[in-house]
């Protein structure tokens, strides 16, 4: 079997309910904010670095519009009205998939909340489909190989 990176077409976003697939997930991503010092009896100079906190990226995700499935609105409704915050945070896992279906990456986002929810935009002569998005925060993102 050849080694070649892998197909970002097949996966799988799994929630707490949220139903239906979705077509597009972005903002998958950790970054480490540096941490600047320098002592004043330093001989150098310049300042040293540190790692710092972690900083993590909203998460996107775009599927299409069907009849009658409105989850992300009542995810985001929940999260605007709900004064105990754990009534509406949930566990977000995107998987990647090799050809045959098998599990490769695994990312999962705790204590995901919904902070946007946007409708498809409407236009009389187009003739795409409809795709909602929402837009999530979240409190940390682990990354798995399998």
């Amino acid at each position: 079997m050849a080694d070649y990176p892998l197909p970002k077409f097949h996966f799988a976003v799994t929630a707490e309910n949220l139903e239906g697939s979705f077509t597009e997930v972005s903002g998958l991503d950790v970054e480490t904010e540096p941490l600047e010092y320098r002592a004043g009896d330093m001989p150098q100079f310049s300042k040293i670095k540190m790692a710092g906190m972690q900083k993590y990226s909203n998460i996107t995700m775009k599927r299409g519009t069907f009849k009658g499935v409105d989850s992300f609105y009542q995810w985001w409704n929940s999260a605007v009205k709900q004064a105990d915050k754990t009534q509406y945070q949930r566990l977000v896992t995107i998987t990647l998939k090799d050809e045959s279906g098998n599990d490769t990456v695994v990312w999962k986002a705790t204590n995901a909340f919904p902070l946007k929810v946007q409708s498809t935009d409407l236009k009389a002569d187009g003739n795409e489909i409809a795709v909602e998005s929402i837009e999530l925060a979240h409190e940390g993102l682990t990354i798995e190989f399998k």
